[in-house]
């Protein structure tokens, strides 16, 4: 794997990389594959995934959002619920509610984020979707809006949201929400760096790139190699320094990535291709012509999957295309080519979640820290390894 990506101005060398992971809350696992996937959707699973998680090193994890079966989830949990059960079941672990616009009004979901900050002290996080599985609004009778609509109805969504969780007796006159002199209380609780609780936004069309540059607190986006997400990432950067952004800080970037860490190269990669090989073809098939329609109904033709292969769908968030595929060394050098473009958090899944969490904390993550630690100083910085979050891998399945 190269190690010659040049150091981007976005990246911050001094600040640790942080991990999270796809809650396996929807049956199937994370790809749509027979191939064993030995990953329960079930909530007795999750807790202990989640204990697993955050003893090994990882500082969140992003509960999905879905309410029709679809592409080989045939169950799923909801998950604002999801996301106060793992909080009620850890102690240091951040979780991340994904959420649609369209079904939540920003104002409930500024009271539901309070009332699990206060439960959590301080750990809950909402992920802002604006959707694209249309059967899911009009099967509920809910309006439909075409792409670009979508994503003026999310900003202004995130921009309620944000207002009635920071300010009394709000106001916000716009398109989708009119919202007169509103105050919650209580407001979030008051925690040293931070303005409110995470918005994370995630979309890799034109229009989210400039919704997320004004509003969001974090950018995620889908698997991407390192010359497309550097795209993402500018795109993001010029809507966040145009003069119209509204939160107060610059935004962060996350991306997802499907981790395939053996002893050998030759046994990730055999991994990768049984995965393929097995594939749910009339799944994938099914989930690609939903998908590519959504991608190609933006206004540049620049939506999510609009050039996903069949095999990048079988991970259903393209997360074989950012590379996190071979040896544990491998795997890292690659996660540290992604903080030099300027990322700052892997969203990582895995075929079976328990073992591999905690074998990424073991094997993986203590050679990402000393590569994190030697880019600084070769940039003359330091790595602030007092950003480390706590481990602790004693009772962790092997």
């Amino acid at each position: 794997m190269s190690t010659n990506t040049p150091v981007s101005a976005a990246a911050d060398l001094q600040t640790p990389l942080k991990f999270a992971y796809w809650v396996p809350n929807v049956s199937g696992g994370l790809v749509v594959s027979t191939i064993e996937q030995r990953t329960s959707w079930d909530f007795d699973y999750n807790k202990k995934l989640a204990r697993i998680a955050e003893d090994a090193g990882f500082e969140y994890a992003l509960s999905q959002t879905r309410y029709a079966a679809s592409y080989g989830a045939d169950k799923q949990h909801e998950a604002t619920a999801f996301t106060l059960g793992l909080l009620g079941a850890t102690e240091r672990l951040k979780v991340i509610a994904a959420v649609h616009p369209g079904m939540w009004h920003p104002g409930v979901l500024a009271k539901w984020l309070i009332t699990a900050d206060h439960i959590s002290n301080g750990r809950a996080a909402v992920n802002i979707v604006s959707g694209w599985l249309k059967d899911e609004f009009t099967n509920f009778g809910l309006p439909w809006l075409e792409h670009d609509e979508r994503y003026v109805r999310t900003e202004e969504f995130i921009t309620v949201l944000r207002g009635l969780l920071t300010e009394k007796d709000f106001s916000f006159h716009g398109s989708h929400y009119d919202i007169s002199d509103f105050t919650l209380s209580p407001a979030p609780l008051d925690i040293p760096g931070r303005a409110h609780p995470e918005i994370f936004f995630g979309g890799n069309s034109t229009a989210a790139q400039a919704a997320a540059g004004r509003t969001a607190d974090w950018y995620f986006s889908n698997g991407r190699d390192l010359e497309g997400f550097k795209g993402n990432i500018s795109g993001v950067l010029a809507a966040a320094s145009s003069g119209a952004r509204t939160a107060p800080a610059k935004p962060r970037f996350g991306i997802n990535g499907f981790v395939i860490a053996r002893d050998t190269e030759a046994e990730a990669t055999e991994t990768l291709r049984e995965i393929i090989a097995k594939a749910h073809r009339p799944a994938v098939e099914g989930f690609a012509a939903a998908v590519k329609e959504a991608g190609q109904s933006t206004k540049d033709g620049k939506g999510m999957w609009e050039d996903s292969t069949f095999e990048d769908l079988i991970q259903y968030n393209d997360g074989f295309r950012t590379g996190l595929i071979g040896t544990p060394e491998q795997i890292a050098e690659r996660i540290i080519e992604f903080k030099k473009i300027g990322v700052n958090l892997l969203l990582t899944a895995y075929l079976h979640f328990q073992e591999e969490v905690a074998a990424f904390g073991r094997d993986v993550l203590p050679i990402v820290r000393e590569l994190e630690a030697d880019l600084a100083r070769k940039n003359g910085t330091e790595l602030n390894t007092d950003l480390l979050p706590a481990t602790s891998l004693e009772g962790s399945p092997a």
